[in-house]
């Protein structure tokens, strides 16, 4: 049995490591886990929208040093690294949702292409940094609907504006790697990092699946859903993040190996479709919920997806440790629970606890 690697304490001590889009659903989790780790973190998002969320975000405060910045302002991006200082930057700051990006694509394009485009601009700025991981998508790939994983290699592209805007980020990033990343008083590595469907609790967006379905499942209704027979990469958070992680500390390392695209995917186990995680989710919530399907919207959506992780497997150590089964029992317990009064942060404690247990595999 082989043992996996799990994030190095001795790394992160001590380290001043931003996150950007630190109050999102991935970045508030991923600063909680640098927090236990000993880093620093610093954060990076827009600011509260309301009471409400910013009660939500309560548990960050006290173990994350934040800022309100809008990444679409170049000199406010400027100004907020110089403030803050950081040695490694995690860029997940983005507008996520595909119907959304529908709804508002020039928002979509300024906030994932102009916004992480203005934060490489503010690291050329900063003597500080050493290294930054920019988490781009799975939708990046041109999808051909085929029936193979995508690898790294593949060709870049997008029919909606999310999965274009994440393209153009790749690009960016590529360009501005080649560009500037090697600079005459210091190297900054920088890597991207394309993820499956992330699951898990704390995640509240609206128009994506699980969320939809908690909000549904404990209002005693039924989720209406689109294309239950599409198919993805379905992954736990920390499967996803424990990446990003791995990648970090290697990045870091050696810049000259690891500078470059990475996919980190499931299981191909875990590449279901929409119908079976609604059913597996209502056997871990509550036999008596239940969903329905609507007609397909007129919206374009990918029906295939799935990703080749080799080359993370092979040369980061890194493997998916929850397995579709376990990911939505996790996502299911952590819903319920904090429905009934458990403190995020403890909910978030306890799952990357069982996430780092399972070091073998």
């Amino acid at each position: 049995m082989a043992r996996l690697v799990n994030p190095d304490p001795g790394f992160w001590r001590g380290r001043r490591v931003l996150v950007t889009g630190h109050s999102g659903f991935k970045g508030s989790w991923l600063s909680l886990w640098l927090a236990r780790l000993g880093a620093l973190p610093l954060g990076l998002s827009l600011a509260a929208q309301d009471e409400a969320e910013a009660e939500r975000l309560g548990f960050l405060a006290g173990r994350v040093t934040p800022l309100a910045c809008d990444l679409r302002d170049a000199g406010a991006t400027r100004s907020a690294l110089a403030e803050l200082a950081p040695e490694i930057v995690l860029h997940l700051a983005a507008q996520p949702l595909v119907r959304r990006s529908y709804r508002d694509p020039r928002e979509t394009f300024e906030t994932n292409v102009m916004g992480t485009l203005n934060l490489l601009e503010a690291v050329r700025a900063q003597p500080s940094v050493r290294c930054v991981l920019i988490a781009t998508s799975d939708k990046c790939y041109e999808n051909r609907e085929w029936p193979w994983p995508y690898r790294e290699t593949d060709p870049l592209g997008g029919h909606d504006p999310y999965s274009a805007s994440k393209a153009c980020t790749e690009i960016v990033v590529a360009s501005w790697r080649a560009s500037f990343a090697a600079m005459a008083d210091r190297n900054i590595a920088i890597a991207t990092a394309r993820a499956g469907n992330v699951i898990g609790g704390g995640d509240w967006a609206q128009d994506r699946l699980v969320p939809d379905a908690i909000r549904a499942f404990a209002q005693n209704r039924p989720v209406t859903v689109r294309s239950s027979g599409a198919t993805r990469p379905w992954q736990h958070v920390l499967d996803a993040l424990g990446g990003y992680l791995l990648l970090a500390e290697r990045l870091h390392a050696d810049a000259g190996r690891f500078a470059r695209a990475w996919n980190f995917g499931p299981d191909a186990n875990a590449e279901r479709s929409v119908s079976d995680v609604l059913e597996s989710l209502i056997q871990f919530w509550d036999e008596s919920a239940s969903w329905n399907s609507a007609a397909p919207a007129d919206l374009h959506e990918a029906h295939r997806l799935t990703l080749d992780s080799s080359r993370a497997r092979q040369e980061l150590g890194w493997r998916p440790r929850l397995d579709f089964a376990a990911a939505l029992a996790l996502t299911a317990e952590w819903y319920r629970r904090h429905r009934l009064g458990t403190p995020a942060a403890e909910l978030i404690a306890a799952d990357i606890d069982t996430y780092e247990s399972r070091a073998f595999h």
